[in-house]
């Protein structure tokens, strides 16, 4: 059992922080300040009242104890948003005033650092809103906006597990521990963020400026685990500092001074801790020693390896991108061959006997080494860009307050996404209408006359009766008095019908068309299938009505040649996406046409009637859908089983031809440009992302897989 924080207080739980004692007295009787039990101040009780220079906030409900504080669930009053207290306790049983004023001090100067440029930076670093010290009482408060600071720690996750096998019956084996993957992950993400902490300049509330900071207090508790939804990966948060923590620890207690190698140590233990699923051993009440072999599992022996020279049991990291650096070149714990461990001795006995065998083992090995550091770093850098993204709405700070207007094509991609319902049964409009508390963003359908000379949504932001557009037609926005933010990819999609039948134009096309073909086609050059090795149908051509879309393939696929759109223009059925794609299929399967058409992403991947093809611009084809085992889209696909999905690396890449990036277009002056930004921002976090890629939109890079 471990020693009392509080000795002066004789608790019966051993731990008046935590205890439910004060709690129940606080039940009991209502405005007690004290423990009847043992004199320990009590929580704040539920409509407590908090003021400080930044507002004022309400305690909601306690939520328990975390490190040296409570914590409780609360909103800010003058504008009602979601905030998490974590109240700090200055018993005067074991503070005399002198070293209360003295720690009420410091905390004001100290609690809650920011980058000294001043620019935002999500390292998952948790920032602090507001210090606050009580003037007439034993505490402190930290205020932290938003609901991150109330996620779980990883203390609490592993004692869910725990929970949840003890309820399981003993045939049914649930887990227990994080996996080696998942491990891995923590230390990629808590690295990630002390290399953020080690390197950067930090300026304290106090103005004072420092290169690099120690975090000092890396533990299960202080390191929480955040998921936007159960399905959803995990992102690891960092709190409780030891600058400001460390100050809530009775005057006697030890404390060393925090260093960034000790950062690296904790870091290590908490590692061990995740993967064999606990801190402490239930027969002694200690903590597991790692130096005892018999407590790793056989499982991860290439992360043992790690684990072991960040504790300082083998040889140490100097700093922290060096051991995030040796993460990422870790081979597999499936992949790494038994013989690996003892190949190295086993070169050196038989050096002088058969050299050439050795060098080509080296060299062999070296290679290997090369390629698995080439292939993890290529996966670390796609987790590592999800990692940066905000989780969620409420994550995104400094989204003015107020009403704003914004518009998009009526007849365009951002419209119909809107009309969608990605998640219940609420549209997308509506969901993004009121995305934080007090902030309205009031969507508004246009209409270009002639899109292209002009796009009408670009000119009411340009002449400031909208504060921001979305639109696909970046190409459209004046040299010098707007700007962009992408928010997702959408693209267009050449279809034809799809059809099982051995005449197939997909299997005649071998499930592909070129830019050259499109050209002739739409231009009249070609005027039956049989010219391409299809069917003897004549062809007929079709336009979606997207003046966006039509304006985007004439860029595209003419290099807006005047005399090949003009003729284009004549030789066209304008007809919607959906309308399109049963006349194509029905005129095939009648043996009266082969028609053709195009749309956008959004109304062309989720359908079977008509089958996407792939593109060719120079020579190699690229397929715009991908199959869920990741392999392009064939003619061979039942497309109505829904086994088709945009393939987000081919437009993250630029590779397919006919993506494009959606933007959010504001003005550059600075006084109007806000809303603009912060809904771009809001629509660039893990919730915003996935929000558009339910209407079929393409994200700006991939999302962690389901």
């Amino acid at each position: 059992m471990p020693d009392p924080l509080y000795k002066e207080y004789f608790c019966s739980r051993n731990n008046p922080l935590g205890c439910d004692q004060p709690q129940k007295t606080l039940e009991e009787v209502p405005g007690a300040k004290f423990c009847l039990e043992c004199g320990f101040p009590t929580p704040l009780a539920e409509k407590a009242e908090i003021r400080g220079s930044r507002g004022t906030y309400r305690v909601l409900k306690a939520l328990g104890k975390r490190g040296m504080g409570r914590l409780y669930q609360g909103i800010q009053l003058n504008d009602g948003q979601p905030i998490v207290i974590k109240e700090y306790i200055l018993p005067n049983r074991c503070f005399n005033k002198q070293e209360t004023r003295q720690r009420k001090d410091a905390f004001i100067r100290l609690a809650g650092v920011s980058p000294a440029d001043g620019k935002t930076q999500d390292f998952r670093l948790l920032s602090t809103w507001e210090a606050i010290a009580d003037e007439r009482d034993e505490r402190c408060y930290l205020i932290t906006r938003g609901t991150l600071n109330a996620s779980p720690s990883l203390r609490a996750y592993l004692a869910d597990l725990q929970s949840k096998a003890l309820q399981e019956a003993p045939e049914n084996l649930i887990q227990t521990s994080m996996t080696a993957v998942e491990v891995r992950e923590v230390l990629n993400q808590v690295l990630q963020t002390l290399e953020f902490l080690h390197g950067q300049k930090f300026r304290f509330p106090s103005g004072q400026v420092q290169q690099g900071l120690a975090h000092g207090n890396l533990n299960l508790d202080s390191l929480l685990l955040f998921r936007a939804q159960s399905d959803q990966p995990f992102f690891i948060y960092v709190g409780d500092l030891a600058i400001w923590e460390n100050l809530f620890h009775p005057p006697l207690t030890e404390i060393a001074s925090p260093s960034s190698s000790d950062d690296l140590v904790a870091l290590g233990y908490i590692g061990f801790y995740l993967l064999v699923g606990r801190e402490l051993d239930p027969n002694t009440g200690q903590r597991l020693d790692p130096k005892d072999v018999q407590q790793w599992p056989a499982t991860a022996p290439a992360l043992k390896e790690l684990l072991l020279r960040l504790m300082g049991l083998d040889v140490p990291f100097a700093q922290a991108a060096d051991a995030r650096q040796a993460l990422f070149q870790l081979p597999k714990e499936d992949q790494r061959a038994a013989s690996v461990a003892p190949l190295i001795p086993e070169v050196e006995e038989k050096v002088s006997r058969k050299p050439f065998l050795i060098l080509g083992v080296l060299a062999l090995l070296f290679t290997a080494g090369i390629l698995w550091n080439t292939f993890s770093r290529s996966d670390d850098s796609a987790d590592s860009n999800t990692s940066r993204l905000l989780p969620d709405f409420a994550s995104v700070a400094g989204v003015p307050q107020g009403t704003f207007f914004y518009v998009a094509e009526r007849d365009g991609t951002w419209n119909f996404a809107l009309q969608l319902r990605p998640e219940s049964n609420e549209r997308l409009e509506k969901t993004l209408q009121q995305p934080k508390k007090n902030v309205q963003m009031r969507y508004r359908p246009v209409v270009s006359p002639n899109i292209e000379e002009a796009s009408a949504v670009v000119e009411a932001v340009r002449q400031g009766t909208a504060d921001f557009a979305i639109t696909s037609l970046a190409d459209k926005l004046p040299d010098s008095d707007l700007d962009i933010k992408p928010i997702a990819y959408d693209g267009l999609l050449v279809f034809v019908a799809s059809s099982k039948k051995a005449n197939s134009l997909p299997r005649a096309l071998k499930g592909q068309i070129s830019f050259e073909q499109l050209r002739q086609l739409y231009t009249g050059k070609i005027q039956n299938w049989q010219e391409l090795g299809g069917p003897d149908l004549p062809v007929k051509l079709f336009i979606p009505t997207e003046p966006e879309a039509v304006h985007l393939f004439q860029q595209r696929v003419f290099k807006n040649n005047p005399q090949q759109i003009a003729t284009f223009k004549t030789s066209v059925t304008r007809l919607p996406t959906s309308a399109a794609q049963n006349q194509i299929f029905q005129d095939f399967d009648r043996e009266q046409a082969g028609g053709i058409s195009f749309g956008i992403l959004s109304k062309t991947f989720d359908q079977c009637s008509g089958y996407p093809l792939a593109l060719v611009e120079g020579n190699k084809p690229v397929q715009g859908l991908i199959q869920p085992n990741g392999r392009p889209v064939d003619p061979e696909v039942n497309l109505c089983a829904k086994n088709a999905r945009p393939d987000v690396q081919a437009f993250v890449s630029k590779s397919y031809p006919l993506g494009y990036p959606l933007v959010v277009v504001y003005p550059k002056d600075n006084q109007r440009s806000l809303p603009g930004i912060k809904f771009a921002e809001l629509l660039t976090t893990q919730q915003g992302q996935l929000l558009l890629s339910k209407t079929g939109l393409v994200p700006l890079q991939p999302l962690p897989k389901n």
